[in-house]
């Protein structure tokens, strides 16, 4: 079975998943979900308070085959709802844990934008300067023009690099092993350009994957010492870490499984929880919860960890690129006329999303289990939660 990347355009995704219900009603558990929130009875249809009975009905029933827990929080002007779905581990089935830690896969790259945009706005990084001003010999002549913004808003032409296989057996018999985050850019150097810099928008790990270097280089500490702080410190996420080559979730955590065909055509699920993420480092390696995500996300577009002018890098798309959605950490989309910027990440066992609408009137961060993370369509457990978040 062969991993695929599921970085589907978000404006897609949002639309795909408007399946939810009408407006609001009274916050109740539904089978197999629990749920506690302050959105108003009967409250009316353009109110802005999250539609708890579609929340909670976008949860129930867990685990099934698309998930084996949810974790989901609504927030914004209209109110807050929150309510956890499915099980902890399937061998013992007893209820997830609410306030558990996972995965956040490419959520990661939020906090790595903010912490390369706070050195820009201390004078320690240039965003128009060439990568090559900060690591030099890293990129080799080829892309001695790729500049800091390129790689923040993937428009770098830098091809992907090297992995540990390339279906879920390959990189599941090496989830112990270690790849460093710079053999993997000596690998995607080594293919040369895809495209000349600024022309494209092709979103891709490396661009983020190389910020986590040149953030030690300009610094001279660690990266996960630098982005917690001038990030997770300052949005007082203290439940979130970046392991490295550790491949334990440490603290509360549900399991993390994959749907795996046996010859006798049954499904397995494998557990996936234990993995290490080194060679994603800054662009997918940090564990979070959703308290966190949601800290994060609300910090930062109210502009309490990156300075203004720097911030408008997130919530700005390359112009004069046909089809760009993603800025500096984020992505753009809309449904019914309403802006998101959000950000998705993936890592087997888990799929997660954390963003809002620029005026924080609608928040949304969920964590799902999901059996197939990496696969090619929206999972349908988060495009239930989608579904019923943005109405």
């Amino acid at each position: 079975m062969r991993l695929r990347r599921r970085t589907a355009v978000l404006t897609a995704s949002l639309a795909l998943a408007l399946a939810a219900g009408p407006l609001a009603g009274p916050v109740f558990a539904a089978p197999g979900a629990t749920g506690s929130g302050s959105a108003a009875s009967g409250a009316p249809t353009g109110s802005g308070a999250p539609d708890a009975v579609a929340l909670a009905a976008a949860i129930a029933g867990l685990p099934d085959g698309d998930a084996t827990a949810a974790l989901v929080r609504v927030g914004g002007t209209g109110g807050v709802w929150q309510g956890s779905s499915g099980v902890h581990d399937v061998a013992i089935g007893r209820p997830a844990d609410p306030d558990a830690r996972f995965r956040a896969g490419s959520v990661t790259k939020v906090v790595t934008a903010a912490t390369v945009l706070r050195l820009a706005a201390e004078g320690k990084v240039d965003l128009g300067a060439p990568v090559r001003r900060y690591l030099p010999g890293l990129l080799g002549r080829e892309f001695r023009a790729v500049t800091v913004r390129q790689l923040l808003n993937h428009t770098s032409g830098i091809q992907p690099g090297r992995e540990s296989g390339g279906t879920f057996e390959e990189q599941y018999a090496h989830r112990y092993d270690t790849l460093t985050p710079r053999e993997v850019v000596a690998s995607a150097v080594a293919k040369g350009p895809e495209f000349c810099p600024g022309t494209r928008q092709h979103y891709l790990n490396i661009n983020y994957t190389i910020l986590g270097l040149l953030i030690e280089k300009v610094t001279g500490r660690p990266y996960a010492t630098e982005a917690t702080r001038l990030v997770l410190a300052p949005a007082g996420m203290r439940d979130t870490s970046f392991p490295g080559t550790d491949p334990r979730i440490t603290g509360p955590h549900n399991h993390g499984y994959q749907a795996v065909k046996r010859a006798d055509g049954t499904t397995e699920l494998v557990d996936v929880t234990e993995w290490n993420q080194a060679d994603r480092a800054a662009a997918g390696d940090m564990i979070s919860t959703t308290a966190d995500l949601e800290r994060l996300i609300a910090s930062l577009f109210r502009g309490r960890i990156v300075p203004g002018p720097q911030l408008r890098e997130m919530f700005t798309v390359p112009a004069g690129i046909p089809g760009a959605t993603y800025s500096a950490g984020l992505q753009r989309g809309e449904v019914d006329g309403q802006v998101f910027w959000l950000k998705t990440g993936s890592r087997p066992g888990y799929i997660a999303i954390a963003g809002a609408t620029r005026d924080l009137s609608r928040t949304l961060v969920y964590s799902v289990n999901a059996t197939d993370a990496k696969g090619r369509d929206m999972n349908p457990v988060a495009e239930r939660i989608v579904g019923a978040a943005v109405r």
